[in-house]
C-alpha cells in the first residue's frame, strides 16, 4: 500500500481519540448511549479541529450493533466499512464542488429510501456554507420534515454564512481551536508509537505553528520527518515552519530597544538570507513582544501558552522592557504586517520596520519643565482639597467653633476671548433694504428641509443659526455666537455645502451673509436709526411697499412704542419682556 499522510493514518477512531473537544464528545456519547439523537447536527469551527472526523465517528457509533457507552466497536463489518468509506448508507458530500440545487434535489429524492445495510442513513455535507441560496431552500424542507432513519451532519468553517432557518433546525456544536498542550501530547503519542526520535523543543515549535489545528500540526510533522529522515530536530522544525529561534528573536528585540540600528539591520538581513518567511517573522515578533508584555503581569499564563520555551534571557529581557515601549512596538509591527500583505518587496518593509523600531527609544518623550509644573500644580490642588476636607470635618464635629476656613485659592485662568468677526455693514444694509417678510417666511417654512439634506456635521453647525432676513439681494443668517460664525466663515466647503442645500430647496440666492448674534444686535440698531432718519426725510414721498421686510431689523412702530411705554408704566421695566414675532 502506498504511503499515507499522518493525519489520515492517525484519524480518530473513537470519541476518546478526538483531541481537545471534550465537551462535544461527551455530549454526543451520552446522546448515543441513551438513544436521544436528533435528525440534524451542525459542526462549526476552524479547520483541522476534528469536525469531519467527529461526523464519521457519529455515523459509526449510531449504526454500530456493538456500541458501548456511545463508542463504536470498530470491529464489526459496518464500522470497518465506514472507516474504509465503502458503506453506501453513509454519504459524504463536498458542498464546495456540489453546491447546486440539482445535487440537493437528488439528495431529497433519495433520502426517502430506507438504509440498505445500516440502521441509519447518514449524510455528511462538508463546507455546507458553500451551497447556493436555491440549494439551501431545497435542503430546508427535508430538514424540516425528515424521513425516519436519516441523519444529516453539516460541517462548516463559516457558520455565519448559513441561513438562520437551517441553523434553527439543527443541533449546533462549536469546535474550538486545540490547545498547544493537547497538540504536543498527540504528536508525542504518535512518534512514540512509530518509535521515531524527536526533540521536544521541535514539537513545541510545530504545536505553536499549527495555530490550533491538529491536521496542520500533523502535516508539518510529516514534512519535518521527511526532511530529517524520520528524525525530528529543532533546526528542521524551524526551517520547515519558517519560524525564528527564540534566541534570535531576543537578540533582535534587544538591538532595536537599545537603538542599535546597524546591528538590528544585520540581524534582519541574516533572517532573510536564511530563507525565513517575512510574514512568519512578523508574526513571531508580535507574539514575542506580546509574551514580554504579559510576562510582567501573568508569568504563569505565558509559560503555559508558550509550552515552557522561555529561557533566562527572555525573563531578563521581560524585566528590563518598558510596557509603553512594547505597546508602540506591537502597534508598528501590526501596521507593517498589514502593509506587507499585498507587497512583493518584503525585505524593504522589514528594513523600514527595523529603522522605525530602533528609533522608538530616541523618539521617546522625556519629561519637560511644563510637565513638571503641571504635576506640581496638581499636587498643590490635592493638598488644598485635603485641607478643606479636614476643616469641614472639624466643623461638623464642633458646630460652635467659628474658625474661619481658609485655603489658598488657585489661580483661575481667564476665559478665552470669543473670536472677533468683522462684519461688512454695507452688505448687510443692502440685504435689509431689499428684504421682504414674504421671502423670510418662505425661508423659515423651508428651513427644516434645508437642514435635513445637509451632512450630519454640517447640519449640527447650522442648527445654531437662524434666518434674520431674506430678499432678492441675499439672505442674512444669525449665528448663536461668534465661535460658530468664525468656524463657518473659515471653512469654504462648509459654506458651499449649505449654499447647495439652500438653492435646492429655497432657490437661487445672490449672497449669504453670516453674523454673530451680539454684533447683529449692534448692526440692527444702527440700521434702525438710519431707517428712522430716512423715513422722516421721505415722509412726503410714496410709502414703502407693504411687503417690505420689517420682522427683526426694522424699528417698532410708534403705536407699538406707546404700548410698550404704557406697559412699563403699569408693571415696571423689570417685569416686561419683549419678544419678537
Amino acid at each position: 500500500m502506498s504511503y499515507q499522510a499522518l493525519y489520515r493514518v492517525w484519524r480518530p477512531q473513537t470519541f476518546d481519540d478526538l483531541v481537545g473537544q471534550d465537551m462535544i464528545t461527551k455530549t454526543l456519547k451520552n446522546a448515543l448511549a441513551t438513544g436521544q439523537t436528533t435528525h440534524a447536527y451542525l459542526f462549526a469551527g476552524p479547520r483541522g479541529t476534528g469536525k469531519t472526523s467527529c461526523a464519521k465517528l457519529f455515523a459509526k457509533a449510531i449504526n454500530c450493533p456493538n456500541q458501548k457507552a456511545g463508542e463504536p466497536c470498530n470491529q464489526c463489518d459496518i464500522c470497518q466499512d465506514i472507516t474504509l468509506g465503502r458503506l453506501n448508507d453513509v454519504i459524504e458530500i463536498d458542498a464546495a464542488s456540489n453546491n447546486g440545487v440539482e445535487e440537493i434535489r437528488d439528495i431529497r429524492d433519495k433520502v426517502k429510501y430506507p438504509p440498505t445495510k445500516a440502521s441509519y442513513k447518514v449524510y455528511i455535507i462538508d463546507e455546507v456554507h458553500m451551497l447556493s441560496t436555491s440549494a439551501f431552500n431545497a435542503l430546508l424542507k427535508t430538514l424540516e420534515e425528515p424521513p425516519a432513519k436519516v441523519v444529516f451532519i453539516l460541517a462548516t468553517t463559516d457558520p455565519h454564512k448559513i441561513p438562520a432557518t437551517i441553523i434553527s433546525r439543527t443541533q449546533r456544536f462549536d469546535f474550538k481551536r486545540i490547545t498547544p498542550q493537547a497538540i504536543l501530547a498527540r504528536m508525542q503519542y504518535i512518534l512514540d508509537q512509530k518509535q521515531f526520535k524527536y526533540d521536544s523543543s521541535a514539537l513545541k515549535v510545530i504545536a505553536k505553528a499549527a495555530e490550533g489545528g491538529m491536521r496542520d500540526a500533523l502535516s508539518i510533522l510529516d514534512q519535518v520527518l521527511s526532511f530529517g529522515d524520520n528524525e525530528v530536530t529543532l533546526d528542521n522544525a524551524l526551517l520547515v515552519t519558517g519560524s525564528v529561534a527564540q534566541a534570535n528573536l531576543s537578540q533582535y528585540v534587544k538591538q532595536v530597544q537599545a537603538g542599535q540600528t546597524v546591528d538590528a539591520l544585520k540581524t534582519i538581513h541574516a533572517f532573510i538570507q536564511d530563507g525565513k518567511d517575512a510574514k512568519r517573522l512578523l508574526e513571531d515578533l508580535i507574539n514575542y513582544c506580546r509574551d514580554l508584555l504579559l510576562y510582567k503581569q501573568a508569568p504563569q499564563m505565558v509559560e503555559e501558552s508558550e509550552l515552557g520555551l522561555m529561557d533566562d534571557e527572555f525573563k531578563t529581557l521581560a524585566s528590563q522592557s518598558q510596557p509603553d515601549l512594547l505597546y508602540q512596538m506591537i502597534d508598528i509591527l501590526n501596521e507593517q504586517q498589514e502593509n506587507m500583505r499585498y507587497s512583493s518587496h518584503e525585505s524593504v518593509y522589514l528594513e523600514v520596520l527595523t529603522v522605525k523600531l530602533a528609533r522608538l527609544k530616541a523618539a521617546k518623550k522625556l519629561p519637560t519643565a511644563a510637565d513638571s509644573q503641571t504635576e506640581a500644580e496638581i499636587d498643590g490642588l490635592r493638598q488644598q482639597v485635603d485641607t478643606l476636607t479636614k476643616q469641614v470635618h472639624d466643623l461638623m464635629q464642633h458646630p460652635g467653633n467659628s474658625t474661619k476656613i481658609s485655603a489658598p485659592v488657585p489661580k483661575v485662568s481667564p476665559h478665552k476671548k470669543q473670536p472677533d468677526v468683522k462684519l461688512n455693514l454695507k452688505d448687510i444694509e443692502i440685504i435689509l433694504n431689499a428684504a421682504t417678510k414674504g421671502d423670510r417666511n418662505r425661508l423659515l417654512a423651508e428651513w427644516a428641509d434645508i437642514l435635513n439634506i445637509l451632512p450630519t456635521p454640517t447640519q449640527a453647525m447650522f442648527k445654531l443659526c437662524k434666518p434674520a432676513a431674506a430678499g432678492p439681494e441675499g439672505i442674512l443668517l444669525i449665528c448663536s455666537n461668534a465661535f460658530i460664525c468664525s468656524r463657518i466663515l473659515a471653512n469654504p466647503d462648509l459654506q458651499q455645502s449649505f449654499t447647495s442645500s439652500l438653492e435646492r430647496i429655497y432657490g437661487p440666492v445672490k449672497k449669504v451673509i453670516y453674523a454673530p448674534q451680539e454684533q447683529w444686535n449692534e448692526a440692527r440698531d444702527t440700521f434702525a436709526a438710519k431707517w428712522r432718519e430716512r423715513k422722516k426725510q421721505n415722509a412726503a414721498a410714496e410709502p414703502a411697499p407693504t411687503d417690505q421686510a420689517e420682522p427683526d431689523h426694522v424699528p417698532a412702530q410708534k403705536a407699538e412704542n406707546a404700548l410698550v411705554e404704557q406697559a412699563e408704566a403699569l408693571f415696571g421695566k423689570n417685569l416686561i419682556e419683549i419678544k419678537e414675532d
